[in-house]
């Protein structure tokens, strides 16, 4: 389970999160969405440990993320927006120093390597320096990594930005694979499309709070110009800027 609580983040004079608290349940997907500039990021480094709160806290499986950062850690797998690596060392290089770090047995990691890589059409890149990565191949790396030791809590930042359509489909049925193996899995994404087809529940923010919580069944199926999920973040959004 991902317990977020009571969280506050500022930037100076500029208020990144206010107060934002909900709770990612084992086998669930959770899509967060909100504008640009909402908190999105901040709430995602924040929850994956990376830069403290001003107040509130995080529990990744039960383990408090400041106070027990290794319990945490190991808890967790996290793909960021803008993810960085070794640039001198290899995909694979770099995965196997992930599953080493993780302390996955040597063999069973190289083939989870490899099935993951080959799903995203990464496996004949392995061998490559990182540095000359694309985009998107650096997002793929970074998927591959978050999700290589089947993590009990895994947060996503834009994840699928950068990926070709085959590759998404393919990374959607590994998110779906680990929601069904018990996995709380916290997705973030500007595409409402793909939240509103992956996601079991949907936090929208604005403004750094959490503007609505929504459950699949108040988006059901698609209307004439825009679907139920997207026509709510919409007039959330527009709702934000009337105040």
């Amino acid at each position: 389970m991902l317990e977020i609580a009571g969280l506050e983040r500022s930037y100076g004079p500029r208020v990144a999160l206010a107060g934002v608290s909900f709770t990612v349940q084992p086998g669930e997907i959770v899509g967060l969405l909100g504008a640009n500039g909402a908190g999105k990021s901040t709430l995602l480094r924040t929850a994956a440990g990376l830069q403290p709160p001003d107040a509130g806290r995080v529990r990744v499986a039960g383990h408090d993320v400041w106070d027990s950062p290794l319990e945490a850690r190991r808890a967790l797998g996290y793909a960021a927006e803008e993810p960085a690596f070794h640039e001198e060392l290899s995909a694979a290089e770099y995965l196997s120093f992930v599953s080493s770090v993780r302390a996955l047995e040597p063999a069973a990691a190289e083939a989870r390597v490899r099935a993951l890589a080959g799903a995203l059409d990464l496996g004949e890149r392995l061998d490559d320096p990182v540095r000359g990565y694309s985009h998107g191949m650096r997002k793929k790396l970074s998927f591959v990594a978050a999700v290589l030791h089947r993590p009990a809590v895994l947060l996503c930042d834009e994840a699928l930005e950068g990926f070709d359509a085959p590759s998404a489909l393919a990374a959607k049925a590994e998110l779906r694979t680990r929601a069904r193996e018990g996995c709380a899995v916290l997705f973030s994404s500007h595409v409402t499309e793909t939240v509103e087809r992956l996601c079991d529940r949907v936090v929208m923010l604005r403004r750094g709070r959490v503007a609505r919580e929504l459950a699949r069944a108040a988006w059901g199926a698609g209307a004439e110009e825009h679907s139920p999920l997207e026509r709510a973040f919409l007039d959330m959004v527009t709702e934000g800027a009337a105040e």
